[in-house]
């Protein structure tokens, strides 16, 4: 079997267990072994942002990649909201953003995370749903019928320190998230990065009441939101399909991308 031919693995089936134990073998290490099970590295999907795959793994039965279209309904949502949290044009109002929360940053972005489940990955099927999620979630807090946002309208401050919880809590899920992406590409590990501190500074805006401290985070977000299109671009395009491909950077000391 060479690198040319189908990507089948060798002694094995595409329903595999979490990766536990990575083994090479082979005259030349061409072979790596994966939970007791033997593939060939050509046959192994590497860690890349564009797949949202953060360890080697067999490619999918299902020859469908969702994660570009979940990346870029949460690039575009968070830099519309991110404009919004910048002060852009002196906008005042966020419920514009409501509209794209719901339909693509939420509904989208969840279906695209279902996907993932069915392609057996783990990493993007939990961040693609958690994040469209939550997505609906802050939707629903300008949406009247769900009183959310009347339930404060007494106490402003309440209020404030309120979605202050909410985004500290996204910040914890987030630096989960960023744990699990040492080992992948810089475009990858940054997505989250900044994401991190997006989450903390809005976060911080909230509790504190200091526009500058919530501008920040606005400015965070928009960076977010371009490396978010970036790893949709990386997913996207192909040598069929486009001129402009994006090549992985691994990060330092990523040993997926030395062979193991």
């Amino acid at each position: 079997m060479s690198s040319s031919s189908s990507h089948k693995s060798i002694n094995s089936t595409h329903d595999e267990l979490p990766i536990q134990k990575i083994q090479t073998t082979g005259d030349n290490h061409e072979f790596i072994i994966i939970n007791n099970k033997k593939y060939y590295k050509s046959d192994l999907q590497q860690a890349f942002g564009g797949t949202l795959i953060a360890g080697p793994t067999p490619y999918p039965t299902i020859n469908i990649n969702s994660a570009p279209v979940g990346l870029s309904a949460f690039a575009l949502t968070t830099f519309v909201l991110s404009l919004y949290n910048a002060k852009a044009f002196n906008i005042e109002i966020p419920n514009v953003v409501v509209s794209v929360a719901i339909f693509y940053g939420g509904l989208v972005q969840l279906l695209a995370g279902l996907l993932e489940f069915l392609s057996n990955n783990t990493f993007g099927f939990t961040a693609l749903t958690s994040y469209g999620a939550f997505w609906l979630a802050f939707g629903a807090i300008y949406i009247d019928n769900f009183g959310i946002a009347d339930a404060y309208k007494d106490d402003p401050d309440q209020m404030a320190n309120a979605v202050g919880f909410f985004l500290l809590g996204w910040a914890i899920f987030t630096f989960m998230i960023l744990l699990v992406t040492l080992k992948t590409t810089v475009a990858f590990f940054s997505l989250f990065f900044f994401l991190l501190i997006t989450f903390l500074l809005l976060a911080g805006g909230e509790f504190s009441g200091r526009v500058g401290v919530t501008r920040a985070g606005g400015v965070f977000g928009m960076i977010t939101a371009v490396i978010s299109w970036y790893n949709a671009m990386a997913g996207t395009a192909t040598k069929y399909n486009s001129y402009i491909r994006l090549k992985p950077i691994p990060l330092p000391g990523n040993a997926i991308y030395k062979g193991i």
